[in-house]
């Protein structure tokens, strides 16, 4: 067996943050060197936790957590308590984590990670805002050029925004951070809303989960009922989008995804379009192509992988 790709997760859990991190634990070919948690969905003290109990929710308690940056660079912190509910993780009871928090900065531990491990070996899976990325950056630029590649959900163009009418909340949260990650020079893939929008957890996509008959499988279904309830309500849909887990899901079954190299820059001065993703999809400039942007998913073959992996746990 080929040697597993190793990745560190960093996220601001979040039920879909959640199936993302439970996608992770329930596939070999991937070696989570640890999970960074962030301020995003709700603040630090949740997401960090959120993190723990997922871990083992997944019989992980091995795997290292740590807490990351409580606040956005520049701007105050947005939070998505209106999605997530008050904990991010609203929906099943999961206990509280025994499983401790480890005691070093997770902006420290991806600067330490990548100048050990060795160059272009390490992917970083970027769930929610890019704060912790672009701090590990600003702190050690020597780290841009031995990260394999940073796969990111973030952004929308095609679709939209889904905080304001123009921006993702990730990229909305951090526009600042979004900035630096997509200025430094690594390679990026975007997962934007133009693709997680056409992953939706429809009824008996969420019913394959319950059908498992695990601990995981109940979780995750209930995890979905929660989250899906809020875009039901604004999309109209049979289910909401599961924005995350593509982000795993494109490291195990890139052929899953469709999308091209394109130029993205990050508005950061404008109030109106604060955090737009501006994608040069058509090539109408000049700019260097600094990302491969998503656009289209096989949703089925998508969830048939979700359903497969998070058996395993």
């Amino acid at each position: 067996m080929p040697q597993a790709r190793k990745i560190i997760i960093d996220t601001d859990p979040g039920q879909d943050d959640a199936v993302a991190i439970l996608l992770a634990l329930g596939s070999d070919e991937l070696d989570v060197l640890g999970i960074t948690a962030v301020a995003g969905n709700v603040p630090l003290e949740f997401t960090e936790k959120n993190a723990r109990k997922i871990c083992e929710l997944a019989g992980r308690p091995d795997i290292k957590v740590f807490a990351g940056a409580i606040r956005p660079l520049v701007r105050p912190l947005v939070t998505a308590e209106h999605v997530h509910g008050k904990t991010g993780l609203d929906g099943p009871v999961l206990p509280e984590p025994t499983m401790k928090l480890q005691d070093q900065y997770g902006v420290d531990f991806i600067v330490e990670t990548l100048m050990r491990e060795e160059a272009g070996s390490v992917t970083l899976c970027v769930l929610g805002p890019l704060t912790n990325v672009a701090l590990a950056l600003i702190r050690q630029p020597r780290i841009a050029p031995r990260i394999r590649e940073i796969v990111l959900m973030g952004g929308g163009f095609f679709e939209g925004g889904n905080i304001t009418p123009t921006a993702e909340f990730n990229i909305y949260v951090d526009p600042h951070a979004a900035d630096v990650v997509f200025r430094s020079g690594v390679p990026i893939v975007m997962m934007p809303l133009d693709v997680t929008h056409k992953a939706l957890t429809t009824a008996k996509r969420v019913e394959a989960f319950r059908k498992m008959g695990s601990k995981v499988g109940d979780a995750t279904a209930a995890l979905l009922d929660f989250f899906e309830r809020f875009d039901e309500e604004k999309y109209g849909t049979d289910g909401g989008p599961l924005h995350d887990p593509c982000v795993i899901a494109y490291l195990l079954r890139p052929e899953l995804f469709k999308g091209r190299h394109c130029n993205v820059v990050i508005e950061t001065a404008s109030e109106l379009t604060m955090g737009m993703t501006v994608v040069d999809w058509w090539g109408v400039t000049d700019r260097a192509r600094n990302a491969l942007v998503m656009r289209d998913i096989d949703a089925d073959g998508f969830f048939a992988l979700l359903v497969e992996r998070l058996g395993r746990l």
